[in-house]
């Protein structure tokens, strides 16, 4: 029996709006939405499933660099970022390309960025967009100094991040919190978890119940969703960014979820670490086919129209991949004047000397 003076904890049940056979099980946690909105939500999954499996190819081609695969957690992706304002910052980490892309970054930037290319890097004018965060962890830090900034010039724009579970072991994870609590910062810090920190399973990762716990500790909202609902996790982003605007503070989310595939493409095998029957199991919650069920029976959504956007995407990503091949190659003096709007003299002497 805990002790009066022990802080106790609660186990807690993630928000969902869907079961898995498509029904509506928690109608108060509906967002609302537009027949047009839930048909754009689905378009864009069934899209990044496209893309996803397109890329996973152009990996394997040799055609991409560094890639990590999305299936699986299109609802994380995809619901999180629906549920913004155009003018809300996303620091994404390495697995976040769907999200930033969705709000603005072109696709063909993506495939430079996995290709190493600096042009990969830069970001257009008016698209509120870091680009991936390779060290795990780090972008937590970035999300937060992006929030301090959105408060101290009072505006009502909220920051989001992404990490995995294991990201949750970090130390930038933990500071990041800490300091959106005691500021009251509008920031919204997801970790997707995926079950998995590359070979790790998340009972070897952690003590606490749950990743959505460790708000406590911080003194912000914590919650926890399902993430293999999509309408869950828009709810779910809604509030927390609501909370932001309105001066609150800062929201943790964990977002319960599966990757179907690899950790990334450079050598993760999967079956080493997990078997056929969780993946399977993982696959009846199926967000695509989840939200597909929904959209059916309200006559929102047919057969021929998903086909015409898996067409779309396998078009539009050979469309992108060939322009991120075709755009000039790097090189040292180009990097060099790339760094800085007026490029320093120091620099403007090594690249002389390096030309020479």
């Amino acid at each position: 029996m805990s002790k009066p003076y022990i802080v106790g904890v609660q186990e807690v049940q993630p928000l969902s709006v869907l079961g898995s056979d498509g029904q509506v099980v928690n109608p108060e946690a509906m967002p609302k939405l537009t027949d047009e909105q839930l048909r754009e939500l689905m378009r864009r999954m069934v899209f990044t499933r496209t893309w996803d499996q397109r890329a996973v190819n152009l990996t394997r081609q040799g055609r991409l660099g560094f890639y990590a695969p999305v299936s699986g957690q299109e609802a994380t992706m995809i619901g999180s970022e629906f549920a913004l304002n155009q003018d809300d910052f996303i620091c994404p980490g390495y697995r976040d390309m769907p999200q930033i892309v969705w709000h603005g970054l072109p696709m063909y930037q993506a495939f430079l960025y996995s290709r190493g290319h600096q042009h990969g890097g830069q970001i257009p004018e008016g698209v509120h967009v870091l680009m991936p965060q390779i060290i795990i962890g780090a972008q937590y830090l970035h999300a937060m100094g992006v929030a301090m900034a959105f408060k101290k010039r009072g505006e009502k724009r909220v920051s989001i991040t992404y990490t995995g579970d294991g990201g949750s072991s970090e130390g930038d994870f933990y500071e990041a919190l800490n300091f959106a609590g005691a500021f009251k910062l509008p920031a919204i810090f997801m970790v997707q978890n995926n079950g998995y920190a590359i070979t790790t399973p998340f009972s070897k990762q952690t003590a606490a119940l749950s990743v959505a716990h460790k708000a406590v500790a911080a003194g912000i909202e914590g919650v926890q969703v399902d993430g293999m609902d999509v309408l869950a996790v828009v709810k779910a982003v809604q509030d927390a960014a609501e909370r932001g605007r309105s001066g609150e503070g800062a929201t943790l989310i964990e977002a319960i979820t599966y990757r179907f595939l690899p950790h990334s493409m450079s050598g993760d095998d999967p079956s080493k670490y997990r078997t056929k029957e969780e993946t399977a199991e993982w696959e009846l919650r199926d967000p695509l086919n989840r939200f597909r069920l929904y959209l059916t029976s309200k006559g929102l959504w047919t057969e021929e129209e998903e086909a015409a956007v898996v067409e779309d995407a396998k078009n539009t990503v050979a469309e992108q991949i060939k322009k991120a091949e075709t755009t000039e190659k790097m090189t040292v003096a180009g990097l060099i004047d790339s760094m800085f709007e007026t490029t320093p003299q120091h620099l403007e002497e090594q690249k002389a000397d390096y030309l020479a």
